[in-house]
């Protein structure tokens, strides 16, 4: 709980996030509420390694990142009482009992914002229902994402549950570097191209297995994997080429594909918004691997144009691939012969590529309205934070 600089003056928000996926989802919230309250500052907490390192490179002006204290009495409270928050966001599904339930005694506005709990979850919280209900009282709405989540959370005891979507649809798209993708555009002209993004091993060899048997109709395919890791990059290679295929890194030079390579390895970071844009196909990495899976996000393809396919494998966003795949904007693929039927179908059927990217596009363009919901049921909680802006305006000559 020792802080690791001084409280702004001022009114300050809380974010609380876990680690890395939620730390995503604060950002997009925190974006929107420092805009809308110019006088406002903003902490964030997080306990990983991993969200720290994002949150110092993305944090706006008036927001800084501090790690989350141990659950401890003592330390909550000297947390606490430095830094005086005026509302706490506490994103998705952490509950920590002290500091919640300090958070109830000192009067703190707070609310549980994009909040999910999984089946598995919600059981093991029966167990103890008195006192997860004591627990949730300390906020007073919950926002969850989907309806399932709302009615784990109600059955605990939580009150005022809303479900308002995933604050993910509501990213903003990933960067891209315009001249960069003028520069690909020109060096992969009018071929056949296919993405597979975010891989994890064994997927560089599916796509490859592939590759060779949609080459016999397609010689001139280019398919592009963007790693999840790019520190695997020599592995990837040597992989790739037991296939008998050419293979082109980009590396830090950002080398280009030529007409004889088959298969671009994008070892790189930061660059998926680039691939999302140059390519009209892109698989979802992760939903293939032997790790067991668990699927990336398909949302920043999808705001980007891409037509969406991905495995059977999908747990981790298993909601946010549900709502794609049930609306059509997605194509679930069970196994790898189905992915190469696909693959290779879209790839030689212009108006079924069109069609499935004017879905994926129109969807996310829907969901994306999930931020406006999140802040109008906010406002009631954050009213005092409006107050204080009026008054400063008020006095200012």
């Amino acid at each position: 709980g020792i802080a690791g600089r001084e409280r702004p003056t001022g009114k300050l928000v809380w974010f609380h996030a876990a680690s890395i996926g939620e730390s995503q989802s604060t950002l997009i919230l925190l974006d929107a509420l420092l805009q809308r309250y110019p006088d406002l500052n903003a902490l964030v907490t997080t306990g990983t390694v991993t969200s720290a390192s994002l949150m110092e490179k993305r944090l706006p002006r008036r927001a800084f990142h501090q790690y989350y204290p141990l659950d401890h009495p003592k330390w909550v409270a000297t947390f606490l009482d430095h830094w005086q928050p005026d509302c706490a966001l506490w994103m998705e599904s952490e509950i920590w009992p002290n500091m919640i339930g300090e958070i109830n005694k000192r009067k703190i506005p707070a609310a549980l914002v994009n909040a999910r709990l999984s089946e598995q979850s919600f059981k093991r919280w029966k167990l103890a229902a008195g006192d997860i209900k004591v627990l949730l009282e300390a906020f007073s709405v919950c926002l969850a994402q989907t309806n399932e989540d709302a009615a784990h959370f109600t059955r605990l005891g939580a009150t005022n549950v809303i479900t308002t979507d995933n604050l993910k649809y509501s990213a903003a798209p990933l960067p891209c570097d315009e001249s960069d993708l003028k520069t690909l555009k020109n060096a992969v002209k009018d071929r056949p191209l296919w993405l597979y993004a975010s891989t994890h091993d064994p997927e560089e060899e599916i796509a490859c297995r592939i590759h060779k048997h949609l080459q016999k109709k397609l010689p001139d395919l280019l398919t592009v994997i963007v790693p999840r890791h790019p520190d695997r990059r020599e592995s990837i290679q040597k992989a790739c080429e037991k296939y008998g295929l050419t293979v082109k890194m980009r590396g830090n030079i950002h080398t280009l594909p030529t007409a004889k390579d088959h298969i671009y390895i994008a070892d790189t970071l930061g660059e998926l918004g680039l691939f999302y844009r140059l390519s009209p196909i892109a698989c979802i990495g992760r939903s293939f691997s032997s790790d067991g899976g668990g699927g990336h996000n398909p949302i920043e393809a999808a705001q980007l144009g891409c037509a969406l396919l991905h495995g059977p494998n999908v747990q981790n966003l298993a909601a946010i691939f549900e709502d794609f795949d049930s609306a059509g904007a997605a194509i679930r693929l069970k196994t790898e012969q189905d992915f190469q039927n696909r693959l290779e179908r879209l790839l030689t059927d212009s108006d079924g590529l069109d069609a499935l990217q004017n879905k994926a596009h129109r969807f996310s363009q829907d969901k994306a309205k999930v931020l406006d919901k999140v802040l109008r049921t906010l406002t009631p909680l954050l009213q005092s934070l409006e107050e204080q802006q009026e008054k400063q305006h008020r006095t200012c000559p």
